[in-house]
């Protein structure tokens, strides 16, 4: 009798609440298959939405790293919390299934907010690029663009020009607008395709070979970018970019004025 009394509490113990083997097991199930969804997730949004170097001048990547850590974390650590094979399976499922679908709301929240900020076009105007997201462009505003440009792209940023306004009325509004920090490239109506703007860019464009002058110093860094481009600095062109917090340029075919390349420089030394 003393016997029994006193291996049973234990055997509830590890069937019960405290079977930690199983909740530790349940919740590391749960870790692996967030894990695939966030690896599936990254190919969409750093393979596609945000390809270098918009995941360095965009801010993509950290706003969805932080959001996709919080998921991945916060769903196994409810289900260790949840999971209670006392409750009975049908009463489990729905639990599990209520984490799932709340955790899945979340990352599709997050996707939906990463989306917003993504990089849709790579615009030139006059003497820079600028990055433009979908966040920046008002949706009432493009149907004034030329029609292969009036549906935002989901598979990642496109190249395109912009045209400078001649009209007095036009230039005064323009002016008004970029002290307001509204450029021409996040106009749709000044928008136009980049085959119709090479001129302009080669034009306003410099010798890859300046930069290295500009910076010798680093001469090592803008031979590794021309590399990396597959010609020699005699081959590139660059303009600025402009962009969130970080200096960089684009780096330009001297005959086509292809974007090729990137390289982290001021542009404007």
């Amino acid at each position: 009798m003393m016997k029994a009394s006193t291996t049973h509490p234990d055997r509830n113990q590890v069937n019960g609440t405290w079977d930690w083997r199983a909740r530790l097991k349940a919740a590391g199930m749960h870790l692996g298959l967030s894990l695939l969804v966030a690896l599936a997730a990254a190919a969409v949004v750093l393979g596609v939405w945000y390809p270098m170097p918009y995941r360095e001048v965009s801010g993509g990547r950290e706003l969805f790293m932080l959001l996709v850590a919080v998921d991945v974390v916060l769903g196994p650590l409810i289900t260790l919390s949840v999971f209670d094979r006392r409750k009975g399976w049908r009463h489990l499922r729905r639990d599990l299934a209520v984490v799932a679908l709340l955790q899945l709301g979340a990352l599709g929240y997050g996707l939906h907010t990463v989306s917003q900020a993504r990089p849709v076009y790579l615009a030139h105007e006059v003497d820079r690029f600028r990055v433009v997201r979908a966040v920046d462009i008002d949706s009432q505003e493009l149907s004034q663009a030329p029609a292969p440009l009036q549906r935002l792209p989901w598979t990642g940023p496109q190249v395109i020009g912009t045209r400078v306004p001649t009209d007095p009325q036009e230039q005064l509004r323009a002016a008004e607008l970029a002290m307001a920090g509204v450029d021409l490239g996040l106009r749709p109506a000044y928008w136009k395709p980049y085959d119709s703007a090479r001129d302009e860019v080669l034009a306003r464009s410099k010798p890859l070979t300046e930069l290295a002058r500009r910076h010798p110093g680093r001469a090592a860094e803008v031979e590794a970018a021309a590399a990396r481009a597959g010609r020699s600095p005699a081959q590139l062109r660059y303009l600025p970019l402009i962009a969130r917090g970080s200096d960089w340029v684009m780096l330009l075919d001297a005959q086509s004025a292809d974007v090729v390349g990137y390289a982290p420089f001021d542009g404007f030394e």
